[in-house]
Protein backbone atom coordinates (compact mmCIF):
# COMPACT_ATOMS: atom_id res chain seq x y z
CA UNK A 1 0.00 0.00 0.00
CA UNK A 2 2.79 2.39 1.43
CA UNK A 3 5.43 2.38 -1.51
CA UNK A 4 6.55 5.81 -1.79
CA UNK A 5 7.75 7.73 0.76
CA UNK A 6 10.05 10.92 1.93
CA UNK A 7 12.13 12.15 4.59
CA UNK A 8 12.92 15.86 4.05
CA UNK A 9 13.64 17.06 7.55
CA UNK A 10 15.39 19.96 8.14
CA UNK A 11 18.53 20.42 10.56
CA UNK A 12 16.68 21.94 13.40
CA UNK A 13 13.58 19.72 13.16
CA UNK A 14 16.38 17.29 13.20
CA UNK A 15 17.63 18.36 16.62
CA UNK A 16 14.69 18.94 17.68
CA UNK A 17 13.74 15.56 17.50
CA UNK A 18 16.57 13.56 18.73
CA UNK A 19 17.22 16.30 21.55
CA UNK A 20 20.92 16.51 20.63
CA UNK A 21 23.35 17.63 17.85
CA UNK A 22 24.47 14.63 15.38
CA UNK A 23 27.42 14.91 13.50
CA UNK A 24 26.56 16.38 9.90
CA UNK A 25 27.63 12.51 8.59
CA UNK A 26 24.30 10.91 10.17
CA UNK A 27 22.08 13.57 9.36
CA UNK A 28 22.96 13.17 5.53
CA UNK A 29 20.77 10.67 5.02
CA UNK A 30 17.52 12.73 6.45
CA UNK A 31 17.30 15.06 3.26
CA UNK A 32 15.24 12.61 0.45
CA UNK A 33 11.38 14.04 -0.20
CA UNK A 34 11.00 10.39 -2.29
CA UNK A 35 11.81 7.33 -1.68
CA UNK A 36 11.11 4.70 -3.86
CA UNK A 37 10.04 1.19 -2.01
CA UNK A 38 10.57 -0.78 -4.83
CA UNK A 39 14.45 0.09 -4.74
CA UNK A 40 14.91 -1.42 -1.46
CA UNK A 41 17.39 1.29 -0.21
CA UNK A 42 17.76 2.52 2.98
CA UNK A 43 16.00 4.59 5.02
CA UNK A 44 16.26 6.62 8.56
CA UNK A 45 14.17 4.71 11.35
CA UNK A 46 13.82 4.91 14.83
CA UNK A 47 15.01 2.06 16.45
CA UNK A 48 14.89 1.42 20.26
CA UNK A 49 18.58 0.44 22.03
CA UNK A 50 17.54 -3.03 23.55
CA UNK A 51 18.78 -2.00 27.05
CA UNK A 52 17.15 1.23 27.83
CA UNK A 53 14.17 4.04 27.23
CA UNK A 54 16.12 6.17 24.54
CA UNK A 55 16.47 5.43 20.52
CA UNK A 56 18.77 6.25 17.65
CA UNK A 57 18.04 7.16 13.91
CA UNK A 58 19.42 5.08 11.97
CA UNK A 59 18.99 3.83 8.45
CA UNK A 60 17.20 0.23 7.95
CA UNK A 61 16.86 -1.39 4.63
CA UNK A 62 13.20 -1.17 2.77
CA UNK A 63 11.72 -4.97 2.54
CA UNK A 64 11.06 -7.26 5.66
CA UNK A 65 13.77 -10.17 5.02
CA UNK A 66 13.29 -12.85 7.25
CA UNK A 67 16.49 -13.71 9.57
CA UNK A 68 15.58 -16.84 11.51
CA UNK A 69 16.62 -20.15 9.32
CA UNK A 70 13.73 -21.84 10.99
CA UNK A 71 11.01 -19.81 9.89
CA UNK A 72 9.66 -19.31 6.54
CA UNK A 73 10.44 -17.15 4.41
CA UNK A 74 14.03 -17.73 4.94
CA UNK A 75 16.30 -16.25 2.73
CA UNK A 76 20.11 -17.54 2.65
CA UNK A 77 21.87 -14.77 0.18
CA UNK A 78 21.19 -11.50 -1.54
CA UNK A 79 20.78 -13.44 -4.75
CA UNK A 80 17.43 -14.97 -3.47
CA UNK A 81 16.19 -11.94 -1.94
CA UNK A 82 16.60 -10.31 -5.60
CA UNK A 83 14.50 -13.29 -6.82
CA UNK A 84 11.81 -13.11 -4.09
CA UNK A 85 11.53 -9.18 -4.20
CA UNK A 86 11.22 -8.78 -8.07
CA UNK A 87 9.98 -12.18 -9.08
CA UNK A 88 11.12 -14.78 -10.77
CA UNK A 89 11.03 -17.83 -13.41
CA UNK A 90 11.91 -21.54 -13.06
CA UNK A 91 10.48 -25.03 -14.70
CA UNK A 92 7.13 -24.41 -12.94
CA UNK A 93 6.47 -20.90 -14.42
CA UNK A 94 6.85 -17.76 -13.57
CA UNK A 95 6.38 -16.58 -9.58
CA UNK A 96 5.26 -13.15 -8.38
CA UNK A 97 7.32 -11.11 -6.55
CA UNK A 98 7.06 -11.44 -2.46
CA UNK A 99 8.45 -7.05 -1.52
CA UNK A 100 7.40 -7.04 2.00
CA UNK A 101 7.86 -3.19 2.09
CA UNK A 102 4.29 -3.26 4.48
CA UNK A 103 2.95 -5.77 6.67
CA UNK A 104 -1.07 -5.30 7.57
CA UNK A 105 -2.10 -4.17 10.50
CA UNK A 106 -4.84 -7.25 10.85
CA UNK A 107 -2.44 -9.75 10.00
CA UNK A 108 0.50 -9.21 12.02
CA UNK A 109 0.25 -11.54 14.87
CA UNK A 110 -1.64 -14.54 13.25
CA UNK A 111 0.20 -17.85 14.20
CA UNK A 112 3.20 -18.47 11.87
CA UNK A 113 3.31 -15.22 10.04
CA UNK A 114 6.22 -13.75 8.56
CA UNK A 115 5.92 -10.70 10.85
CA UNK A 116 4.81 -12.23 14.26
CA UNK A 117 8.11 -12.18 16.18
CA UNK A 118 8.82 -8.63 15.04
CA UNK A 119 5.86 -7.30 16.35
CA UNK A 120 6.03 -8.46 19.51
CA UNK A 121 9.55 -7.79 20.12
CA UNK A 122 11.04 -5.25 17.29
CA UNK A 123 9.03 -2.48 16.74
CA UNK A 124 10.54 0.46 15.26
CA UNK A 125 8.76 4.19 13.77
CA UNK A 126 9.78 5.22 10.25
CA UNK A 127 10.51 8.68 9.74
CA UNK A 128 8.26 10.36 6.89
CA UNK A 129 7.46 14.30 5.90
CA UNK A 130 4.72 12.69 3.41
CA UNK A 131 4.21 9.80 1.38
CA UNK A 132 2.63 9.23 -1.90
CA UNK A 133 -0.41 7.21 -3.23
CA UNK A 134 -2.32 6.76 -6.24
CA UNK A 135 -5.99 7.46 -7.03
CA UNK A 136 -7.92 5.60 -9.15
CA UNK A 137 -10.35 7.50 -11.62
CA UNK A 138 -12.68 6.36 -13.91
CA UNK A 139 -13.85 8.96 -16.49
CA UNK A 140 -17.34 8.92 -18.13
CA UNK A 141 -17.80 7.38 -22.07
CA UNK A 142 -18.64 10.59 -24.06
CA UNK A 143 -21.47 8.65 -25.77
CA UNK A 144 -23.15 6.41 -22.83
CA UNK A 145 -22.21 8.42 -20.08
CA UNK A 146 -21.22 5.12 -18.15
CA UNK A 147 -17.95 4.71 -16.25
CA UNK A 148 -15.10 3.08 -18.46
CA UNK A 149 -13.80 0.25 -17.47
CA UNK A 150 -9.91 1.23 -17.08
CA UNK A 151 -9.31 3.83 -14.55
CA UNK A 152 -6.53 7.05 -14.88
CA UNK A 153 -4.65 6.96 -12.30
CA UNK A 154 -3.54 10.31 -10.62
CA UNK A 155 -0.55 10.49 -7.61
CA UNK A 156 -1.21 12.68 -4.34
CA UNK A 157 1.48 13.49 -2.06
CA UNK A 158 -0.26 13.04 1.66
CA UNK A 159 0.73 14.72 5.12
CA UNK A 160 0.26 15.95 8.05
CA UNK A 161 -1.29 19.41 8.16
CA UNK A 162 1.21 21.51 10.50
CA UNK A 163 3.57 19.11 10.79
CA UNK A 164 7.23 18.99 8.69
CA UNK A 165 7.49 15.17 9.65
CA UNK A 166 5.14 12.12 11.26
CA UNK A 167 5.89 9.05 13.10
CA UNK A 168 4.58 5.47 11.02
CA UNK A 169 4.36 2.27 12.55
CA UNK A 170 6.93 -0.01 11.40
CA UNK A 171 8.14 -3.64 12.81
CA UNK A 172 12.09 -4.47 11.62
CA UNK A 173 14.08 -7.81 11.25
CA UNK A 174 18.16 -8.38 11.26
CA UNK A 175 18.85 -10.27 8.59
CA UNK A 176 22.66 -11.84 7.24
CA UNK A 177 23.81 -13.40 3.96
CA UNK A 178 24.78 -16.72 4.43
CA UNK A 179 27.24 -16.51 1.66
CA UNK A 180 28.98 -13.12 1.64
CA UNK A 181 27.99 -12.44 5.61
CA UNK A 182 26.55 -9.19 4.90
CA UNK A 183 24.52 -7.60 7.95
CA UNK A 184 21.85 -5.77 7.65
CA UNK A 185 18.50 -4.60 9.37
CA UNK A 186 15.39 -4.25 7.29
CA UNK A 187 11.72 -2.86 7.97
CA UNK A 188 8.05 -2.77 7.16
CA UNK A 189 5.54 -0.22 7.36
CA UNK A 190 2.56 -1.50 9.09
CA UNK A 191 -0.43 -0.32 7.04
CA UNK A 192 -4.18 -0.14 8.65
CA UNK A 193 -7.52 0.67 7.01
CA UNK A 194 -8.19 3.71 5.18
CA UNK A 195 -9.51 6.38 7.14
CA UNK A 196 -12.21 8.76 5.32
CA UNK A 197 -9.89 10.84 3.38
CA UNK A 198 -7.37 7.79 1.91
CA UNK A 199 -10.92 5.94 1.15
CA UNK A 200 -10.77 8.53 -1.70
CA UNK A 201 -7.18 8.83 -2.51
CA UNK A 202 -5.87 5.13 -2.35
CA UNK A 203 -9.21 4.10 -3.26
CA UNK A 204 -8.07 1.11 -5.14
CA UNK A 205 -7.50 -0.93 -2.11
CA UNK A 206 -8.67 1.43 0.53
CA UNK A 207 -5.61 0.82 2.87
CA UNK A 208 -3.06 3.94 4.85
CA UNK A 209 -0.03 3.70 6.95
CA UNK A 210 -0.20 3.32 10.65
CA UNK A 211 0.61 6.92 11.50
CA UNK A 212 0.96 7.36 15.00
CA UNK A 213 0.74 10.62 16.97
CA UNK A 214 3.59 11.06 20.11
CA UNK A 215 2.49 9.33 22.78
CA UNK A 216 1.29 6.17 20.23
CA UNK A 217 4.56 6.32 18.87
CA UNK A 218 6.42 6.49 22.42
CA UNK A 219 4.32 3.61 23.44
CA UNK A 220 4.84 1.88 20.22
CA UNK A 221 8.51 1.88 20.27
CA UNK A 222 9.16 1.29 24.52
CA UNK A 223 5.90 -0.10 25.48
CA UNK A 224 5.58 -3.69 26.61
CA UNK A 225 2.56 -4.46 25.21
CA UNK A 226 -0.04 -7.18 24.98
CA UNK A 227 -0.92 -8.88 22.11
CA UNK A 228 -4.13 -7.28 22.14
CA UNK A 229 -2.55 -3.82 22.52
CA UNK A 230 -0.10 -4.08 19.82
CA UNK A 231 -2.68 -4.68 17.50
CA UNK A 232 -5.04 -2.23 18.88
CA UNK A 233 -2.12 0.46 18.15
CA UNK A 234 -1.16 -1.07 14.43
CA UNK A 235 -4.70 -0.69 13.66
CA UNK A 236 -5.02 3.25 14.49
CA UNK A 237 -6.67 5.75 11.68
CA UNK A 238 -4.80 9.26 11.90
CA UNK A 239 -8.16 11.39 11.91
CA UNK A 240 -8.49 11.88 8.25
CA UNK A 241 -9.25 16.21 9.67
CA UNK A 242 -5.48 16.69 10.31
CA UNK A 243 -4.19 14.99 7.10
CA UNK A 244 -3.91 16.95 3.47
CA UNK A 245 -3.57 15.54 0.02
CA UNK A 246 -3.11 17.40 -3.04
CA UNK A 247 -2.28 16.00 -7.05
CA UNK A 248 1.19 15.78 -7.94
CA UNK A 249 2.62 15.30 -11.41
CA UNK A 250 2.63 12.13 -13.05
CA UNK A 251 6.43 12.22 -13.77
CA UNK A 252 6.54 12.96 -10.23
CA UNK A 253 9.43 10.63 -9.35
CA UNK A 254 11.51 11.76 -11.90
CA UNK A 255 10.46 15.02 -11.33
CA UNK A 256 13.28 18.35 -9.41
CA UNK A 257 10.46 18.77 -6.97
CA UNK A 258 8.28 15.16 -6.34
CA UNK A 259 6.37 17.33 -4.14
CA UNK A 260 5.15 19.50 -6.34
CA UNK A 261 1.24 20.25 -6.82
CA UNK A 262 -0.30 19.55 -10.01
CA UNK A 263 -3.67 20.61 -11.22
CA UNK A 264 -5.72 18.55 -13.11
CA UNK A 265 -8.17 20.08 -15.01
CA UNK A 266 -10.30 16.71 -15.56
CA UNK A 267 -9.61 15.90 -12.02
CA UNK A 268 -12.57 15.70 -9.52
CA UNK A 269 -12.25 17.09 -6.25
CA UNK A 270 -12.02 14.98 -3.07
CA UNK A 271 -15.52 15.51 -1.13
CA UNK A 272 -14.79 15.71 2.67
CA UNK A 273 -16.62 17.10 5.67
Amino acid sequence: MCYYNGQLVTRAEYIRLKGLEKLLANYDFLKSPLQDGFAFGNTAVLKRFPDREDFDIVQMEWGFLKGDPNKWPFIRTREDAEKIRRGYKDEKGFHPGLNFLNAVAEELLLPNKVYRDAALNRRCLVLSSGFYEWRHVFPKNKRTGEPLKTAVKYPYRIGLKGKEYFYMAGIWEPWTDQMSGEHVDTFAIVTTKANELMKQVHNSKERMPTILNEDLAHEWMFGNLSEDRITEIALTQYPYKEMEAYPIAKDFKSALDPTAAFKYDELPELVLD
